[in-house]
């Protein structure tokens, strides 16, 4: 295949207007300065606020490769995407990760039709992470499986023994297997910081992306706001994706040691999400979908030399008509820079 299809699709989904920046020649200072990877790790869980139900869990372990680890194709592939410049910070990301929901009364076995039908995702990701500016845009590809073959009853099953927690009795009626492939774009804008006395400072980061896939139709907008000390370069911590998207991109705080508050919202206009509307080719399970969901975070990252933590809580408006309140759930994050 040539490049110049996945160019094109990729273009495609560029939903913001190009930005241009000056083709500065490279600080060979910083190309001196040794460059790493990151792991990542991110789990969201309503068992934090005592709740099990509906979007009850989501895992994610990703790895996001040092500058100039990407291969040479990647980075042909990007030059030829206007809004990236040769001097752009270009990394690969390779993720694996599982979802997992369930109806609003785990004990019921035949839970009511118009209720969110059992699914599990078992999926792995590979993208394009490339900051140019202050400007970050992740392209992500994901193929998986909804369904059984998704082991999330098994997942779910080991992790309330563990809790002591009463297992779900509905799994017979989840979702039939089925194989997903899933694009999703992410452009965020970072401003630049507003510094206040004593190291501490203020930005702002809207963003804007899109998805299209068997498992999500969706487009969003939103914004995040950081106030801290030291502030790093970061986008804001990892999350399982629809949400506001951060990322495992992040650079060490000034003087090895960094923290902010951070709080945002994520609007989403949904033609389609699987785990709502049922099997694509077989008959299944279903409800009626809101079109429009929105979320609400804040939270608190701290940035050790090379690694952050973070904890972040969100609340999430109805997703399907028969809901009958919002959700919320806490997602916990830690990345190492290495």
């Amino acid at each position: 295949m040539s490049q110049k299809i996945p160019a094109a699709a990729f273009a495609a989904v560029m939903i913001a207007a190009p930005l241009s920046y000056a083709a500065d020649p490279p600080d060979l200072a910083k190309q001196a300065e040794p460059q790493v990877g990151t792991f990542s790790f991110v789990l969201e869980n309503d068992l934090f606020y005592n709740t099990d139900h509906r979007y009850t869990s989501g895992a994610r372990f990703s790895y996001l490769t040092p500058k100039g680890g990407e291969p040479e194709w990647l980075r042909d592939l990007a030059l030829e995407v206007p809004m990236l410049k040769w001097h752009s910070d270009i990394r690969i990301e390779y993720a694996l990760g599982q979802n997992m929901y369930t109806a609003s009364d785990k004990l019921l076995r035949n839970p009511p039709a118009n209720d969110r039908p059992y699914a599990g995702w078992l999926y792995g990701s590979v993208g394009m992470v490339a900051r140019t500016g202050q400007v970050l845009d992740q392209f992500m590809v994901s193929v998986g499986v909804v369904g059984p073959a998704s082991l999330a009853h098994e997942t779910q099953d080991f992790i309330h023994s563990i809790v002591d927690s009463p297992e779900a009795q509905g799994w017979d009626t989840q979702l039939k297997n089925e194989p997903t492939l899933q694009f999703t774009y992410q452009r965020s804008w970072q401003s630049p910081e507003f510094k206040l006395p004593g190291g501490f400072g203020i930005d702002a980061t809207p963003h804007a992306g899109a998805a299209l896939g068997n498992v999500y139709v969706y487009a969003n907008s939103g914004m995040m706001f950081r106030f801290g000390q030291n502030l790093p370069i970061d986008y804001g911590p990892p999350r399982v994706q629809p949400s506001l998207p951060g990322s495992g991109y992040f650079e060490k705080a000034p003087g090895g040691f960094g923290w902010y508050l951070f709080a945002g919202v994520d609007g989403r206009a949904v033609a389609h999400n699987i785990f709502l509307d049922g099997n694509t080719f077989v008959d299944s399970r279903s409800t009626r979908k809101e079109h429009y969901v929105g979320d609400a975070q804040f939270g608190l990252a701290v940035v050790v030399d090379g690694v952050r933590l973070a904890y972040t809580h969100v609340l999430r408006t109805r997703e399907y008509e028969s809901q009958n309140a919002s959700d919320q759930f806490g997602a916990f994050s830690v990345s190492f820079a290495f």
